[in-house]
């Protein structure tokens, strides 16, 4: 299949957290032919390969978010400015002067420009923060943002950019790898795995809502109740700020498996087979001791009666911010990594973890 083509769309989406209907329907759009989809109330897609499941075999789940951090409408000013709160992390200093696409109560996509004060206004030693920031859709007034642009509080907010991919130099530059090179990569496992005898279950499944607290990994895991769970993640790149010795994210050099976050200790007997598995194989991976930040492992593990769960991370450098820079060949390399998994993984094996 065309990965850039897949990655490109599913990058592009309108998807913040609550409002990841545009991304679900690029991936329905990308699913093997003759998946069985459905779509659940909080905006989870499921993809099985297959009508029916084995109940004799266990079940890994596939997963990756479909949000990417955005912001919404909180009120229109006066003079037809836009405040705005945020859905996710964002770190101020990136958002000033740059574009963002407002999806407004007729479902049509607004350009706005998130403004701070100018620095021929004294502005110049002022603290940066979001509260002091609005979004100027080019409005003269309170009622022109809502009557002419039928904007509204509550409209939600992605940021505006392109995708770029230099195919030579091994490098793609867009908003929202956190996380739909996750989504991509489900879909086009889901792909390689479809025609295989397999001695496990497989479901993928994109789950919502990630970047507001792993909402929709939480729904997926009841519905689903895997044995194990392979969660795909856009996992920050350290290696343009970090010291040498603790660089453990790098472009180019393969998938990211963290061994902890904030959020989960990796199953040590999961995490240790798939590193063996990707040794035997020659695939490379980074290994990573995180001090910050979580996955929607956090949500998975803990669910039912605790899950072995690993994350495989595609590395980007300048997440959560609206241009950021991945690796093709990080994104192949976690693919091939999961569905080597997959084909490698039966009852005894899971038994033993």
């Amino acid at each position: 299949m065309e990965s850039i083509q897949m990655i490109k769309e599913l990058t592009m989406a309108f998807g913040a957290p609550g409002f990841e209907d545009d991304v679900l329907a690029v991936a329905r759009k990308y699913a093997p032919a003759g998946s069985r989809i459905v779509e659940d109330n909080t905006r989870n897609l499921y993809i099985c390969p297959k009508n029916e499941q084995n109940p004799d075999l266990p079940t890994i789940l596939v997963d990756a978010h479909s949000d990417e951090v955005g912001l919404m409408v909180q009120a229109i000013k006066p003079n037809g400015t836009l405040s705005f709160t945020t859905l996710g992390d964002w770190v101020p200093h990136v958002l000033p002067s740059q574009k963002v696409s407002i999806k407004n109560l007729e479902g049509e996509l607004i350009t706005g420009v998130v403004a701070t004060r100018p620095p021929h206004f004294g502005a110049a030693d002022e603290p940066l923060s979001i509260g002091g920031m609005v979004i100027d859709i080019g409005a003269i007034s309170k009622e022109e943002a809502e009557m002419a642009f039928k904007i509204a509080p509550a409209c939600p907010i992605v940021p505006l950019t392109d995708f770029e991919h230099d195919a030579i130099h091994d490098i793609m530059i867009s908003k929202a790898f956190d996380c739909r090179l996750g989504c991509a990569a489900v879909l086009e496992v889901m792909h390689n795995i479809k025609d295989l005898q397999l001695a496990v279950n497989v479901v993928g499944a994109l789950s919502a809502q990630e970047e507001v607290g792993m909402r929709g990994a939480k729904v997926v895991a009841n519905r689903i109740k895997p044995d194990l769970a392979i969660c795909f993640e856009g996992t920050p790149a350290d290696d343009t700020f970090a010291q040498e010795h603790l660089i453990q994210t790098r472009l180019k050099h393969g998938p990211m498996l963290r061994h902890i976050d904030l959020g989960m200790i990796t199953h040590p007997r999961f995490i240790r087979f798939a590193l063996n598995l990707a040794k035997e194989l020659s695939i490379p991976v980074q290994e990573a001791v995180r001090t910050g930040g979580s996955t929607n492992g956090m949500s998975i593990h803990m669910s039912n009666l605790g899950v072995p769960t690993i994350v495989i991370g595609h590395p980007v450098r300048y997440g959560h911010s609206h241009n950021s820079i991945a690796s093709l060949s990080d994104y192949k390399k976690g693919v091939q990594l999961a569905v080597e998994i997959i084909k490698a993984m039966n009852k005894d094996i899971y038994e033993s973890f």
